[in-house]
């Protein structure tokens, strides 16, 4: 049997480098072909030599001479700049996965949704943006969509896509991340290194602070919407700090379907690689046995503000999932440099609901991407003007990014 081209966006960031350490566990059914990175030249390279890969493309022009300088001894074809790893994403592929953080994953995967069997899609924000616009692109060049976060790859195999209308509820469950038994009071100022130290995945640190204040879970709320085509009430979250059970399906006549299974992304992401099959992923196994102490909370939104503006968000309109999903990328980045407290970046993020300039229309790739420019512009102002702190706080120490 011929082994599945695959095509990495993100290759040297976390769910880039799971995805590699299973397809060399794999190495008998998928062939990596191309492979991408923002700056690190360095893992790009090591990464393009162990698996044997046909291009790597550096998205840092700067980059481009070193990872050359690395690669001369191959015949790895070798890319730099942001329109080559968008371009590159015109070779078709059996597979891409689709793991850059962030709004930059936006147009890479608008052009791999048009060359690729099937994307595997890690990063939420281009479904919270531009989902309207990614799914209707998918389903006119007959592109399979597969999630990967944990939480809507349990969902997608829990969904009876034939009982799709019986549905009465997805719950996608929370850890609460490492402030989730702290009063709001006290974390209001939490350094970068408590809110990145997640109690449970092993993830990247703009994810992890967007789990410490749960706008990781309330975008993940507006992606289930995207990817299952549900009404907001129809999707709720619950606070489950063993981060066992992913989600639960509920139906009309009552039952309830869970997905459990170890907190290890490599569950979710081999499944999207492998789906209708299964293989094996060298995870922990469930042990039911050892299933006596999980247990389940409402969410308190005085603690976890960001979830209510992502419900407020998918109620509004797409303006406003685009204009949230920006503020908080740049308030996180402004954290992460330790420019703001802890507790600003879910205030920036309801001040630029509140204020952002207005737009009629979101319905080609340029508009979004114009339109989130000038919110991550107004975002920046609004925090250099009023929330920037001139004090220490710990501004000599090295940002975490």
């Amino acid at each position: 049997m011929s082994r599945q081209s695959l095509h990495i966006l993100g290759s040297t960031g976390s769910v880039g480098q799971q995805t590699l350490d299973l397809v060399k566990l794999h190495s008998d059914t998928f062939e990596v072909h191309t492979l991408t990175a923002h700056s690190n030249a360095e893992l790009l390279a090591e990464q393009a030599l162990t698996h044997k890969a046909k291009r790597v493309v550096i998205a840092d022009e700067a980059k481009y001479d070193q990872l050359r300088e690395l690669l001369s001894k191959t015949d790895i074809d070798i890319l730099a700049g942001r329109e080559a790893l968008i371009n590159a994403m015109e070779t078709p592929a059996d597979i891409v996965m689709g793991a850059i953080s962030g709004f930059a994953g936006l147009e890479p995967l608008f052009m791999a949704v048009q060359y690729a069997k099937r994307v595997a899609i890690a990063n939420k924000e281009p479904l919270v943006a531009a989902g309207h616009l990614l799914m209707d692109l998918a389903g006119r060049h007959e592109t399979e969509i597969l999630p990967v976060d944990s939480e809507h790859n349990a969902v997608f195999q829990l969904f009876e896509k034939e009982n799709a209308d019986k549905v009465a509820a997805i719950t996608l469950t929370a850890s609460g991340g490492p402030f989730r038994d702290r009063a709001p009071s006290d974390i209001q100022n939490a350094t970068v290194e408590e809110a990145v130290a997640h109690p449970n995945w092993s993830m990247g640190a703009k994810i992890s602070v967007d789990s410490a204040t749960l706008m990781n879970k309330g975008l993940e709320v507006i992606e289930a919407h995207v990817l299952f085509d549900l009404p907001l009430e129809k999707i709720k979250v619950v606070i489950h700090p063993q981060s066992t059970v992913h989600a639960f399906v509920t139906y009309v006549d009552g039952s309830v379907l869970a997905h459990l299974g170890a907190p290890d992304m490599r569950v979710p992401i081999l499944h999207a690689l492998t789906y209708p099959g299964r293989a094996d992923t060298n995870a922990p196994v469930l042990d039911p046995v050892d299933l006596s102490t999980l247990s389940f909370r409402p969410v308190n939104p005085e603690q976890f503000p960001a979830l209510g503006l992502c419900y407020r968000a998918l109620r509004e309109g797409v303006g406003s999932r685009i204009a949230l999903n920006a503020a908080n990328e740049v308030a996180v980045q402004a954290f992460l440099k330790r420019e703001i407290a802890f507790g600003a970046i879910v205030e920036i993020c309801a001040r630029v609901l509140d204020e952002k300039p207005g737009q009629d229309s979101f319905e080609s790739l340029v508009s979004i991407i114009k339109y989130d420019k000038s919110i991550r512009d107004f975002t920046q102002q609004l925090i250099e003007n009023e929330f920037q702190q001139a004090h220490d706080m710990g501004s000599k120490k090295e940002s975490i990014a």
